[in-house]
């Protein structure tokens, strides 16, 4: 079996490529990705250890994908993640996240290739995720007509896309809509990875700030294990040939939700250090006050649930961090 992943030295991207390595006898992994991302350079060091090799190309430029070998499966990760840069850059944005994924399609007709995609919870609807109850969760019927940030808007178009193809081309497809991923090898930063950057700052003792909704830190994210999406990942290549042509939300659920105030007491408690929490009161038009991910539909097709709880996803980035902080200060 030979597998691309587009973004393949990305965070979620390399980690899912070693994983699938591991698991998979007899697979061939290849990589494609422009390595312009902070930290790419550092996550094409480990897939190459691997014997993955990668591409050094851009999704967003058809002929990039002309020189490549064939493919039976393309794993779609490549996409620019942060919503506040699709406010200032929608342009690139849009390159990136739709025609991106417009020519990873082609690249599936051309190769005869399944397709599985990593699409977003951010295609939900803003206005209707501010009227949903603290104690509520988002399935996939929720409402995506209304305004959800440029980023949203690729994202959502881009399934509307592979929906179409498959109509046309009969290519099979899986959509995840992911929710907050966290894990070793993330290097975050405020408008996305917010989870890796908490543990980052506290470790080094740096400041961080509450930022919107009046700067108290109560917005609520579920965060899911990198491990627990691979782990995914992996059920749905097994059982493509069954279960294919599907959407579904994928996240940590309700029980692996907080908001920033239990994040930081979280963080206190692992690395033992107290550090200045700012507060910015300015709420983003991007920003949210509560996302938690229903995972029920998942949880029916695969059997399927997160196995590591937010301890373990903490603890994990802890460990890897803090034996690597020299290595690690000048990718966050």
């Amino acid at each position: 079996m030979r597998i691309l992943i587009t973004g393949g030295c990305g965070f979620i991207g390399s980690n899912l490529a070693i994983f699938l390595k591991n698991k998979i006898k007899n697979v061939k992994i290849n990589s494609i990705d422009n390595l312009s991302r902070k930290g790419s350079r550092l996550n094409y060091k480990r897939i190459i250890k691997k014997k993955i090799k990668n591409f050094k190309n851009d999704v967003a430029k058809p002929n990039n994908f002309k020189s490549l070998p064939k493919f039976d499966l393309i794993i779609h990760c490549a996409a620019e993640p942060s919503i506040e840069t699709s406010r200032k850059k929608i342009k690139e944005v849009f390159e990136s996240n739709l025609v991106g994924t417009l020519n990873v399609l082609n690249k599936c007709i051309k190769d005869n290739a399944n397709i599985i995609y990593l699409s977003s919870s951010r295609v939900y609807s803003m206005k209707n995720l501010f009227k949903l109850k603290k104690k509520g969760s988002v399935n996939e019927n929720f409402n995506v007509e209304n305004s959800k940030s440029i980023y949203g808007f690729t994202k959502l178009s881009s399934e509307l896309l592979i929906k179409e193809y498959s109509y046309l081309h009969k290519i099979k497809y899986i959509i995840n809509r992911v929710a907050l991923v966290s894990g070793p090898w993330q290097f975050g930063k405020e408008q996305q990875g917010f989870v890796s950057l908490w543990i980052w700052r506290h470790l080094n003792r740096l400041k961080l700030n509450y930022i919107g909704f009046g700067g108290n830190g109560k917005q609520v994210r579920d965060v899911l294990h990198v491990e627990d999406l691979c782990e995914l990942i992996l059920l749905q290549i097994q059982k493509f040939k069954k279960i294919n042509n599907k959407l579904m939300n994928v996240g940590g659920g309700k029980r692996n939700s907080l908001n920033l105030v239990q994040l930081t007491r979280m963080s206190e408690n692992l690395t033992k250090n107290k550090i200045k929490i700012g507060s910015i009161k300015k709420t983003s038009p991007y920003d949210v006050p509560y996302y938690v991910s229903n995972i029920n539909y998942v949880k029916k097709l695969y059997n399927w649930g997160p196995k590591r709880d937010l301890r373990k996803i903490l603890a994990d980035l802890y460990f890897w961090m803090k034996p690597n902080i020299s290595i690690l200060k000048k990718y966050f």
